[in-house]
């Protein structure tokens, strides 16, 4: 089989990846330029500067269940095994 009797579809298929590549690259450039610049240019510089507190990523972090507040955690350490997929042959 050559290749040339495929060619509609092949060519119809570099068609759809050429435009999706191309959507995707404008699309970083206006995330770069339409969002990530700005950020750097307001809230990183007064940052650097500053004026705001520094940025601390354990504000945003997902809390683990023991440390939100309002919950009681009743079992933190269970023993055994459990009821896993995978569990059968190899027990300790």
């Amino acid at each position: 089989m050559i290749l040339s009797a495929f060619w509609p579809f092949y060519q119809f298929l570099w068609t759809i990846f050429f435009f999706t590549m191309f959507l995707v690259g404008f699309w970083c450039i206006f995330m770069f330029f339409g969002l990530v610049i700005p950020l750097w240019l307001t809230e990183g510089l007064k940052e650097y500067f500053g004026k705001v507190k520094p940025f601390d990523p354990e504000d945003i972090r997902r809390k683990k269940m023991y440390e939100q507040e309002g919950v009681e955690v009743i079992f933190n350490e269970p023993k055994g095994n459990g009821p896993f997929i995978h569990d059968h042959g190899h027990h300790h």
